[in-house]
C-alpha cells in the first residue's frame, strides 16, 4: 500500500466521520484503531509514522489502514458487487427504520442468500453509534450473547449475567433519554437457544419503546418460536404473543437477478448464473471472482471464461 492508498483511505475516513457527526474515539471503538495512530493519521499532510520510543519512529502498519478502509466499505469487493433495490432490501431496510423510529421489536424472515446480513450492515453503518449487530452462534448460551452485547456497546463485562444484562438495559435507556435511536440486531437468531430467548424477552420487557430490537433469520426461527409456545416453555407463550404481529416475511428471491446482470452482454453467461445460482448470496460467489478476474486480465465476460474462472468443465 503506497501513501497515495493511505491518503485516499484517511480522506475517505473523515468524509465517512463527518456525515456521521463521528469524532476519533467513536472511530477507534468502530474500527478498532488505536486513538494514538488515528490522530496521527488525521494530521493535515502526516506521513503516516509513530512514536517508536527513544527518539525513534517507524511507520503505522498497513493493517490499520485496510481496518479503516473495512469499516468505510472501501473493499474492492464492493466496489464490483453493486447494491441493488431488491424487495428484500426494501423490507429490511423499511422495516430497521420503522423499529429504529418507535423502539418496536421485530423479527425478519428470510430465505437463505436473500441478502439479510448484507443489507443489515448497510443499515448499521449508516449510523455506527447507534445501530448495533450481534450474530448469534450455534455454541452461544446467554452468557456469550451478553458478552456480545456487551462488546457492541463498548461496555466493561460484569461478574454475573444479571450485572451483565443490567447494564445493557441501564446504557441503552441512557442514550435513549440522551435523544439517541438505539438499535439492537440479532443475525442469524435461529441460532438461539431457547434460554437466550427468554434473555430477549427479558431485553424486551425492559427495553419496549426505548430500544429498537430485531431478530434476523430464516424460517427455522418461526418454527422454534411457535415450537416453544406450542410447548408452554417457560416465557415463549408471553414472547410470543409480544411479537407476533411483529414478524415481518421477505418476498422469495427472484432467480432470475433482474439488476445484477445488466452490465453483462452475454446472454449464455446470463443463463448460466440463472441456471446455477440458487440466491443472491450463490450469485455473489460466482460472479464476484468472474469480475475480478476480467477486470485483471481484460478478457470480456462470458460463460466459457466464467467456467475456467469457477474452475467448472466446458459443455
Amino acid at each position: 500500500m503506497d501513501i497515495t492508498e493511505k491518503k485516499q483511505i484517511v480522506k475517505d475516513t473523515l468524509a465517512f466521520m463527518q456525515e456521521r457527526e463521528m469524532n476519533s474515539a467513536d472511530m477507534h471503538r468502530l474500527s478498532g484503531v488505536s486513538e494514538e495512530y488515528l490522530s496521527e493519521m488525521f494530521k493535515p499532510n502526516s506521513e503516516f509514522k509513530y512514536n517508536a520510543g527513544a527518539g525513534n519512529t517507524g511507520d503505522i502498519p498497513e493493517k490499520w489502514f485496510r481496518m479503516l478502509a473495512d469499516v468505510i466499505s472501501k473493499s474492492a469487493e464492493q466496489e464490483l458487487w453493486k447494491t441493488i433495490p431488491t424487495s428484500q432490501m426494501k423490507g429490511i431496510i423499511a422495516t430497521l427504520e420503522e423499529s429504529k423510529e418507535f423502539g418496536y421489536t421485530r423479527v425478519i424472515i428470510g430465505e437463505t442468500g436473500c441478502g439479510k446480513t448484507y443489507f443489515a450492515d448497510k443499515f448499521v453503518s449508516k449510523n455506527p453509534k447507534e445501530n448495533f449487530k450481534i450474530t448469534v452462534g450455534s455454541m452461544d448460551n446467554i452468557s456469550d450473547l451478553l458478552d456480545k452485547i456487551l462488546d457492541a456497546l463498548k461496555l466493561k463485562h460484569g461478574k454475573s449475567k444479571s450485572k451483565k444484562m443490567g447494564d445493557i438495559i441501564k446504557n441503552l435507556k441512557a442514550r435513549r433519554m440522551k435523544g439517541e435511536k438505539p438499535v439492537l440486531i440479532f443475525d442469524e437468531a435461529e441460532y438461539m437457544k431457547i434460554a437466550t430467548l427468554c434473555n430477549i424477552k427479558e431485553l424486551h420487557d425492559h427495553l419496549h419503546k426505548y430500544v429498537s430490537i430485531n431478530l434476523i433469520g430464516t424460517d427455522q426461527l418461526t418454527d422454534k418460536l411457535e415450537s416453544l409456545k406450542k410447548k408452554n416453555k417457560a416465557g415463549m407463550p408471553q414472547f410470543y404473543r409480544r411479537i407476533k404481529f411483529g414478524i415481518r416475511v421477505l418476498s422469495p428471491i427472484d432467480t432470475s437477478f433482474k439488476g445484477f446482470l445488466n452490465d453483462i452482454e452475454d446472454k449464455s453467461l446470463v443463463k448460466f448464473l440463472q441456471n446455477n445460482c440458487d440466491n443472491y448470496g450463490e450469485l455473489h460467489d460466482a460472479l464476484l471472482p468472474i469480475k475480478r478476474e476480467s477486470m485483471r486480465t481484460g478478457e470480456p465476460m462470458t460463460e466459457r471464461f466464467a467456467r475456467k474462472v469457477l474452475q467448472l468443465p466446458n459443455l
